[in-house]
């Protein structure tokens, strides 16, 4: 799988990542996490390293502690996040996922929609300090909160910024991904598909002859071979509860990405 440096240690990640909101959200019932296990096993054995949670995501931090084995523990970039007010809250909190998780010290920690944002990035900044945590980030799923992320990458000291950005919603390359690359933040993009608003526009249209020319075969991998393009973008973290789309979501980062004409060819196809 091809993969991306960060830019603030060099250490590289590979470029599409597991995202657990939905389908990791699920009970203790043996029956409900049996595949997400072998969506699990399927992500490592296909190059996958970096999951993506947030203790707002129900339960899915403490399913990803108990489904996880002690060899993918090692090999997991585990990144997380704190949504909470107050310091104490935001300590007991990140506490509560490091122990669910079973992951120590979290590789990333990320201020979820930037709630309580200054006295989260204090902690974590600390945190970071003393070695409980290796990274430190922001996060946010909507375009109205792009100015705020550019203002916290332009404040300085983050590793990581979390947006949102696909073939149909493109703001993100305006500003914030350039300011990105600039200030050698890392970016983890959400929402690649739209939470599958785009295939929908897509329903019954055959993936187009020229997605060859970037060893595409399916509207997945086209639309998240269009996200891994922009150079500014680290990995990208679709969602998924099924192992067929697991292994059509790895098969986007591999092989040739698209060209210039190749992602107005995208962006012309989904309507954007």
């Amino acid at each position: 799988m091809i993969a991306r440096v960060i830019p603030s240690t060099g250490e590289s990640i590979p470029v599409i990542g597991l995202g657990t909101s939905g389908p990791f959200e699920v009970g203790a019932d043996a029956a409900a996490r049996a595949p997400l296990r072998e969506v699990i096993d399927a992500f490592f054995e296909g190059g996958g390293r970096l999951i993506d949670t947030s203790p707002m995501y129900s339960t899915a931090e403490g399913v990803l502690g108990e489904l996880l084995s002690q060899a993918q523990q090692k090999s997991c970039f585990m990144a997380t996040k704190v949504w909470a007010d107050g310091a104490a809250a935001g300590i007991s909190q990140m506490n509560d996922s490091a122990r669910l998780l079973k992951h120590r010290p979290l590789d990333l920690i990320q201020v979820h929609n930037l709630r309580d944002l200054d006295a989260q990035l204090r902690t974590l900044h600390a945190m970071k300090a003393e070695g409980q945590v290796r990274y430190v980030g922001i996060t946010h799923y909507t375009v109205s909160a792009h100015a705020e992320l550019a203002r916290v990458i332009e404040r300085g000291k983050l590793d990581f910024v979390q947006l949102n950005y696909s073939a149909l919603t493109r703001d993100a390359e305006s500003r914030l991904l350039p300011l990105a690359a600039d200030r050698g933040v890392a970016v983890i993009v959400n929402r690649a598909f739209e939470d599958g608003r785009v295939f929908a526009r897509l329903r019954g249209v055959p993936v187009p002859d020229w997605a060859a020319d970037f060893e595409a075969t399916s509207w997945a991998q086209v639309l998240l071979k269009f996200v891994i393009a922009h150079p500014a973008v680290t990995c990208v973290i679709p969602a998924t509860g099924k192992v067929k789309n697991l292994r059509d979501n790895l098969a986007g980062g591999r092989g040739r990405l698209p060209d210039a004409a190749a992602l107005r060819n995208i962006a012309a196809a989904v309507g954007a």
